[in-house]
């Protein structure tokens, strides 16, 4: 090798040390800048904030024990490719942030299937993650008798409005509650909402609920609660959002002496304003709805235990599909009312015997909870449908049973 050709080789492996170890310098410069960074935060604690800071978490093992039939032709169980059992693990994790007149909460859920994870035979998951709850609130007005409440975010529309057939969809977007207490008369209330149904389609949806709580000191409550998803058109299936929902609850809590455990008593009914007659309800409006039941007990502590029962009707119209939080029908994701979904599109349906989804029913739900522990709780869930009108869909029948271990921190 020429001389000349080797003091190139050297010039350049001179150079690209000089680079590397430069380079070495600024990882090592911008990697020492993030850890003054983390440093520095780390010193400011909940307490310079001027907060309180809670963190809770949940862990389940739950098995749920499933049967449906579809005019009696089974949709679980063997040939089906939908086992009987289904077995869940599940970890919840919550972050609760206070100040004087804020508030800030989140929770996130990992809800996975139990089982060894394999690509071809296994059943177990590992991905299944959700933001169940992040949202935060300020306190407008703070007086003795009289508050106002602000809060923007995400929780389950269960969490801010009552209701044992409808609201099982999330809320995404912001409500507002003014609350006054009235000696002799009861503590009164009512709450606005707006939320997104879907951001594709710039489409909102508008809910509110007034009512009254301890009526003049006796234990009387009422609520009346709309809900309106029918603000946007729908040209594909333009009925599967027809849904104007007035729901009014009457209830009494009280505590009878000497039994020292809370009992509650509600009745509800629900109507559908929008629902008209079509062909897939037999040519006639089903938009009514209605509950009624009791519950006995809270859990506060070892040996505290509660139960509840409640029977249900719920008819074609009145609830959407994806909103029932009820006993259902057992109807698979993507099923609905009004519409099939194959691969990544949407088929209308077009007679009256092939409409499915979680409506169309009457059952009844029992729940038995019972803690074993401060922190471990045995749940217990029966509940079973059948077909309330046999001139709309498939006849079908369904059977649940949920057996659930939580431990709470």
């Amino acid at each position: 090798m020429s001389f000349y050709r080797r003091l190139a080789l050297l010039s350049s492996a001179v150079v690209m040390t000089g680079m590397l170890f430069a380079a070495d310098d600024l990882n090592n410069e911008d990697i020492q800048a993030l850890r003054d960074w983390i440093n520095s935060k780390r010193m400011i604690t909940v307490r310079e904030l001027g907060g309180q800071l809670s963190i809770s978490g949940e862990v389940r093992a739950e098995l749920q024990s499933n049967n449906s039939t579809v005019n009696g032709v089974a949709q679980r169980g063997r040939g089906t490719g939908r086992p009987n059992n289904d077995y869940d693990v599940e970890f919840n994790l919550s972050i609760d942030y206070r100040t004087e007149n804020t508030w800030a909460a989140a929770r996130i859920k990992f809800d996975n299937d139990a089982g060894t994870f394999t690509e071809h035979f296994g059943s177990g998951s590992n991905d299944k993650i959700k933001v169940d709850k992040a949202y935060f609130g300020y306190r407008i007005i703070d007086r003795d008798r009289h508050t106002a409440d602000i809060e923007v975010g995400r929780r389950g529309m269960l969490l801010i409005f009552d209701s044992k057939l409808q609201y099982g969809s999330n809320f995404d977007g912001v409500t507002f509650k003014d609350s006054y207490a009235i000696d002799k008369v009861g503590d009164l209330y009512y709450q606005l909402g707006a939320f997104m149904v879907n951001e594709k389609k710039d489409q909102v949806g508008y809910v509110g609920e007034v009512g009254i709580l301890n009526v003049a000191n006796t234990g009387f409550y009422s609520k009346y609660s709309c809900i309106d998803w029918d603000t946007k058109d729908q040209h594909k299936v333009p009925a599967q959002f027809h849904f104007i929902n007035s729901q009014l609850l009457l209830g009494y809590k009280f505590i009878p002496q000497p039994w020292d455990k809370v009992v509650n008593f509600y009745l509800a009914g629900l109507y559908n304003h929008r629902a008209r007659s079509m062909k897939l309800t037999n040519h006639k409006r089903a938009n009514f709805g209605s509950y009624l039941g009791f519950s006995i007990g809270q859990l506060k502590k070892a040996g505290d235990w509660s139960f509840e029962a409640n029977y249900q009707v719920l008819a074609a119209q009145c609830v959407p599909s994806f909103d029932v939080s009820g006993v259902g029908m057992g109807a698979r994701r993507g099923q609905s009312f009004y519409y099939q979904e194959k691969k990544d599109d949407i088929i209308p349906f077009t007679n009256r015997r092939q409409p499915e989804g979680n409506v169309n029913y009457r059952g009844f739900k029992l729940v038995m909870q019972y803690l074993l522990t401060n922190n471990l709780n045995l749940f217990q869930e029966w509940s079973q449908s059948i077909t309330l009108d046999d001139h709309i869909g498939p006849f079908r029948r369904y059977k649940q049973y949920e057996l659930e271990l939580m431990y709470s921190f």
